[in-house]
């Protein structure tokens, strides 16, 4: 199949389009710069200009292609609210192109918010939260009852492995860099859910092969990862103390990512690995962290 990958040339999706070429499928990648055009044909994948602002080239993509994996997101936190606002027209967008055609919409949301403090689970709907407007999954709904076969795949909050320079446990790193120790809030036993991007790319292409409209799908490999625990292993490879900060002292400390290092968020991707037959591979976080692959 002929599939239209956006953020193709991302952390996640550069893991995508491996996994898709690897499996015999043609991809054809969003890229918004010659650097990420070169990157895609390097891979073997057919290049696209464009991006998600651009709903032209994503009619165009979406018109081009057997089916679509969204992994396309503008990582702006300081404008968040106007990406979040983006990423949905974006999605709507590339849902009218496959409206009753059959072909697929893979739309990407995450786990952390779906049930802040109990087991995260793919029946439970995630509502739209104001506070975190990301309308991925509000679109893809949308999209499915309007004859689309959308389906979404939930990211964890850590999608951990080699090359990720952007993602919370390098903003971990950075912070503890930057203050001198490794801090978690309170007690530190609120759990993160975790996954390898590798393990999250072949999750993407058994979706793609296999969703029905409305499917959700949870990309972790493990269900939670206590922040204290995290915490203790940056500071291990750092060579700096952990130290537990009061909830006071949170938003001094961690600044906007006060809210996420604070979270409870344990996952379930039991149903996923039984329906699609994912069997994870490979590393979890805290192997990887003491690996070092992030303080390196």
């Amino acid at each position: 199949m002929k599939v239209f990958v956006t953020g193709a040339s991302g952390f996640v999706g550069t893991a995508v389009v491996q996994e898709l070429l690897r499996a015999g499928h043609q991809v054809l990648g969003l890229a918004r710069s010659e650097a990420s055009a070169a990157k895609l044909q390097s891979a073997g994948a057919e290049v696209h200009y464009g991006d998600l602002e651009d709903l032209d080239s994503l009619r165009k993509g979406a018109a081009e292609s057997e089916g679509v994996i969204h992994c396309g997101f503008i990582h702006d936190f300081t404008r968040f609210a106007e990406v979040c606002a983006v990423d949905e027209r974006a999605i709507e967008t590339m849902a009218s192109v496959l409206a009753g055609s059959g072909r697929p919409l893979i739309v990407t949301s995450g786990t952390a918010l779906v049930s802040p403090g109990s087991l995260a689970t793919e029946d439970v709907p995630s509502s739209f939260n104001p506070a975190w407007p990301r309308a991925s999954e509000r679109a893809a709904e949308a999209a499915a009852a309007g004859g689309v076969r959308a389906a979404i795949l939930r990211l964890p909050p850590s999608v951990h492995g080699d090359g990720d320079k952007h993602g919370f446990i390098p903003i971990l790193v950075n912070l503890a860099r930057e203050k001198g120790f490794s801090a978690y809030i309170g007690d530190g036993q609120n759990r993160w859910n975790a996954g390898h991007r590798l393990d999250a790319a072949l999750l993407y292409r058994l979706a793609l092969e296999q969703a029905k409209p409305g499917d959700r799908f949870h990309a972790n490999t493990e269900e939670g990862i206590t922040v204290k625990d995290i915490a203790e292993a940056i500071g291990a490879q750092l060579k700096l103390p952990v130290r537990s900060i009061s909830p006071e002292e949170a938003a001094g400390h961690f600044g906007w990512f006060a809210h996420m290092a604070a979270i409870d968020c344990p996952s379930s991707s039991k149903w996923t690995q039984e329906n699609l037959k994912w069997r994870p591979s490979h590393p979890f976080l805290l192997t990887d962290i003491e690996n070092g692959i992030y303080t390196q």
